[in-house]
């Protein structure tokens, strides 16, 4: 297959650190996008497996790899591939999913009707339990929002809400609209790197176009950071948000929805401060951070609650017993 002469129609970035079980048909499938040319950077992350000769087993021009020198994230390794891009469109892809035939070709025939810099789509959702797969969103819906307003973005993301989170979406971006914004990945996030991306580019006046239909394949899986939140993860996202609006100063309704976002973000870090309490049997943490936080015990589902029940009950019954010495206190 000889090197391609134009400029291709869109260049996959995928960040791969040990992914050597599920890489090769993420970069499978987006070499198999029908009606578009395609180029497919493979950023390795200093993986300590075989992903890097996964790559390169790959004899095809349009498969790029890139090695880091030093493993720095998904955010930094994504970064890395959208500087060696060169198709018009950049679309992220994780190297646990996959993307079907005519999803770019769909993507950006919607993107070029509407005049848009960013599109996204459905997404259909691979239980990891084997059972039936299904789509993330109702594509009726979706249909009749036709765009994602900056304000519905934020809102959407929002940790402990019922709504539909329209961060699980992969959106497609302008690549020259990427570069004259100045736009990329936060290198310091470990989760929520997608999300932060996405806000900075309808802050900067992107429209952002939908694609009823699900091209994207997310594989859920036991293993995957994206369904693990831990302190460190909280506070990465409310250091990144107040980056954020320092850059962008939000009014209105985008205003209002970063302001519930922040409360939310507050809540989940008050309520994994509690879970952590009660973990230790920390029963004087785990009530401080309930009175300060009484959301954080709204949060709390079984078995966890019966055992924040335990450990209050415990300390209830032990509160009106004869102090031990100080010194049995300290060693306790």
């Amino acid at each position: 297959m000889s090197e391609p002469s134009q400029q291709p129609d869109v260049s996959f970035v995928i960040a791969a650190y040990n992914a050597e079980d599920t890489l090769a048909p993420a970069i499978q499938s987006a070499l198999e996008q029908v009606s578009v040319s395609v180029e497919v950077v493979v950023v390795d992350d200093c993986s300590t497996d075989s992903t890097l000769e996964i790559v390169r087993s790959f004899d095809d021009p349009r498969v790029k790899p890139i090695r880091q020198p030093e493993n720095g994230g998904p955010g930094k390794a994504r970064n890395t591939g959208i500087a060696s891009a060169t198709g018009r469109w950049i679309a992220v892809l994780d190297s646990d999913d996959t993307v079907l035939p005519e999803r770019t070709a769909a993507m950006i025939t919607r993107a070029d009707d509407m005049g848009a810099e960013v599109v996204v789509d459905n997404l259909e959702i691979v239980p990891m339990d084997g059972s039936p797969t299904y789509r993330m969103f109702d594509a009726g819906e979706l249909a009749k929002r036709k765009t994602i307003s900056l304000a519905d973005y934020i809102g959407s993301n929002v940790i402990f809400s019922e709504t539909f989170n329209f961060g699980y979406m992969k959106p497609m971006f302008s690549r020259a609209f990427l570069i004259e914004h100045g736009l990329g990945y936060g290198e310091d996030l470990r989760i929520g790197e997608d999300y932060i991306m996405m806000a900075s580019a309808l802050a900067s006046g992107a429209l952002c176009a939908i694609e009823p239909s699900a091209g994207y394949v997310y594989h859920l899986r036991q293993d995957s950071i994206s369904r693990v939140l831990n302190l460190g993860h909280v506070d990465d996202m409310l250091r990144t948000d107040q980056a954020f609006n320092a850059r962008f100063p939000l009014t209105g309704s985008a205003l209002a929805a970063q302001l519930r976002r922040t409360r939310s973000l507050l809540d989940a870090r008050a309520f994994l401060t509690l879970v952590d309490a009660i973990k230790t049997r920390s029963p004087g943490a785990a009530i401080g951070t309930a009175i300060a936080n009484p959301s954080a015990l709204r949060h709390l589902r079984m078995p966890i609650t019966k055992r924040v029940q335990r450990v209050f009950a415990r300390w209830s019954v032990n509160r009106n017993k004869p102090k031990p010495p100080k010194r049995m206190q300290e060693a306790g």
